[in-house]
């Protein structure tokens, strides 16, 4: 049903709920892309002294979050990913439109506590509202 199926993840315990959605949607013919923005206002708000530590720790904690979600998602379908830098929603909505993804899989919310106040608001609803397909909220409890 669905050929392309893009999976955001911030690494959050929640998102194996959003990639457990979306492996009911794969297909063997299916390509899961699974992507982590690096949001590139938390680093930008670092004093300049430490925003490569910054950039560096973000860009790690992406990759992880990447190959922790392909390696669920490989055994069902062929998986791709990607770590991009940028405003979260905009980036997610950048690659869905550059790759024709057939539908987004992404949870309500991701980190809590101070990471929560740097979103500056909710991704997913950014995603939903500005989106030109469908997108599947999966509600993560954490």
């Amino acid at each position: 049903m669905y050929e392309d199926i893009l999976v955001p993840t911030d690494g959050s315990p929640g998102t194996e709920k959003a990639v457990n959605h979306a492996l009911e949607l794969a297909t063997p013919d299916s390509t899961m892309h699974v992507l982590s923005v690096v949001d590139q206002r938390v680093y930008l708000a670092a004093g300049g002294d430490q925003q490569d530590a910054v950039i560096q720790s973000l860009r790690d904690d992406a990759i992880e979050a990447v190959e922790d979600c392909a390696e669920a998602c490989e055994e069902k379908c062929e998986t791709t990913t990607a770590v991009r830098e940028g405003v979260p929603h905009r980036v997610i909505l950048e690659y869905a439109d550059e790759h024709d993804i057939d539908v987004v899989v992404m949870g309500t919310h991701g980190r809590t506590g101070r990471d929560k106040l740097t979103a500056l608001g909710s991704v997913t609803e950014r995603v939903v509202e500005n989106a030109h397909r469908p997108v599947l909220v999966v509600h993560i409890d954490e």
